[in-house]
């Protein structure tokens, strides 16, 4: 029974008005249950309590705190309308059950009890759960004990109420908070660029592979006007789409050639879709992928077949021109047996033959360039394979007005494949001759290295290689002509070839003094 001897009145209305203050401040639900009870024990001197808060799916009081009783009476779950608290949780109202060996609808819970006092937790006019004491003493409890019990319950309820809003809140934040976290992975992971915009074309999102697109980094660009960062897109016809999605609110896709700030060209594919909320369409999302190099190697596998239908094509070419050369050859060579041929007529045929010689030797270079097939190594002559280059590029050569000057020196044999080192060669002559712009000089030139190695250098005398293009030289896809003019695979392919042959490829250059390659092989045996 609650004690209530004069002058305790006022004593017990404070001490609620501190629990409710107490209870307020308490916001994990755990701790905030056993504090409840805490306070049941210290104002109201009850020897057990146990609180049971209601599951509304279930239909069933679930215990969440208790003392004094046992456990199976704790973990006994009471369905809506059975026992006393089953009962309080299914009207509202308190009941108190003054010797319950009368009550047949009691459910048994500390051991000999004989009264009972019951009261609904009530938030918000909803019952959550009941709060519940017994004694072992008949009419332990009366009436008056009801309201001051409704009051602490009423604040109970109000502070378990605002707890459990407090943990779904903190749930709901996590979760929010998860899913925040997996979505920016997800974004700074993707192979594509990814950034998002608002109804008034503010940039609201993006990702890293658009930084590196771009050039431009996520805080200098976030609350920017995607326009006034990139006006070219303008002129690309990109701001119509977008603004034609966030009107019709319908996806759109596109492809389009963009200079980025780094001012590099780059084709890239776009698809661009709204951002909705409900029916409303409140910004888009721009998915960015970048096929440049998709499409530079497209354009070099186009290439590479009509080389190489060119190269079937000279090779049946030099075989009909082979056949009439001979027949010139032979015909001169029987003009030179007559006797009595008048000089003139006779240093004519002896022209005439050599001039076929020398086609034939051209055809000869021209069919043994065009075989293709798998690296065949053998003993070469580096200054040979340099003279059959300048068989095929001479004629280039001199219509450009180059200088062209030899220096070889006496070379031991490498184990290469000659058609590939030809390959090598005519890139590396037709580079030069290209950036020497119509006039110049080039010097071929071969050396003997460290007793152990060879070299042939190919030196021009044009305007030099600058600084910041030089270390991506080599590089695929690299190309400092104009669109369309180069695919940027030339010096890596013959980077790659001279690897292939164990060697090396170096460069050397300054503005203005123009450039030296540099095709180091090894002297050794065939592997």
């Amino acid at each position: 029974m609650i004690p209530r001897p004069d002058g305790q009145q006022e004593k017990l209305l404070q001490a609620l008005i501190e629990i409710g203050q107490e209870l307020a401040s308490t916001i994990d639900l755990d701790e905030l249950l056993r504090r409840i009870l805490q306070i049941s024990r210290e104002v109201f001197r009850f020897e057990n309590a146990i609180i049971r808060l209601l599951d509304r799916e279930r239909r069933v009081l679930v215990t969440a705190a208790a003392y004094g009783y046992d456990e199976e009476a704790s973990r006994l779950e009471l369905p809506l309308g059975k026992g006393v608290m089953g009962k309080v949780a299914e009207t509202g109202e308190p009941i108190l059950v003054s010797d319950v060996t009368a009550f047949s609808a009691y459910v048994p819970g500390i051991q000999g009890a004989r009264s009972e006092l019951a009261v609904p937790l009530l938030a918000r006019d909803r019952v959550i759960g009941v709060f519940n004491v017994e004694s072992p003493h008949p009419n332990a409890f009366g009436a008056g004990d009801i309201a001051p019990l409704l009051t602490m319950a009423g604040q109970a309820a109000i502070a378990i109420e605002n707890a459990r809003l407090y943990d779904n809140l903190r749930s709901v934040s996590r979760r929010y908070q998860e899913l925040h976290q997996l979505n920016s992975g997800i974004l700074r992971s993707a192979n594509l660029g990814i950034y998002t915009v608002d109804a008034g074309l503010r940039i609201t999102s993006w990702n890293r592979k658009i930084e590196e697109m771009s050039g431009l980094g996520e805080k200098e660009a976030l609350g920017c006007n995607l326009f006034e960062l990139f006006p070219g897109l303008v002129a690309e016809g990109f701001a119509a789409r977008i603004r034609r999605v966030l009107e019709t609110g319908v996806a759109e896709k596109l492809s389009l050639s963009h200079r980025n700030l780094k001012g590099e060209l780059r084709f890239q594919k776009r698809r661009l879709t709204p951002l909705k909320d409900g029916e409303r369409t409140t910004g888009a999302v721009v998915i960015v992928e970048d096929i440049t190099e998709f499409k530079r190697l497209l354009e070099q596998t186009v290439q590479g077949e009509k080389l190489a239908e060119v190269g079937r094509m000279s090779a049946g070419i030099a075989h009909e021109v082979n056949n009439p050369l001979s027949v010139i050859s032979y015909a001169a060579q029987l003009l030179l047996r007559e006797e009595n041929l008048p000089p003139f007529q006779a240093e004519l045929a002896e022209r005439i033959e050599s001039e076929v010689e020398r086609l034939k030797t051209l055809t000869g270079s021209l069919l043994s360039f065009s075989r293709g097939g798998d690296t065949f190594k053998r003993p070469v002559d580096l200054n040979e394979v340099l003279r059959d280059v300048l068989r095929l590029v001479r004629y280039e050569l001199e219509r450009n007005n180059i200088d062209l000057v030899e220096n070889y020196a006496v070379l031991p044999v490498v184990h290469a494949d000659s058609n590939k080192l030809k390959q090598v060669f005519i890139n590396l002559i037709m580079n030069a001759a290209h950036s020497m712009g119509g006039v110049g000089k080039l010097v071929l030139s071969t050396n003997l290295v460290a007793g152990d190695e060879v070299e042939a250098v190919v030196a021009d005398s044009g305007p030099g290689i600058p600084e910041e293009v030089l270390p991506h030289i080599f590089e695929p896809f690299y190309s400092t002509k104009k669109e369309g003019e180069g695919t940027g695979l030339g010096l890596y392919i013959c980077r790659n070839i001279i690897v292939e042959h164990e060697g090396r490829l170096t460069v050397e250059s300054r503005p203005g003094e123009g450039a030296t390659f540099r095709v180091i092989l090894p002297i050794g045996h065939l592997h």
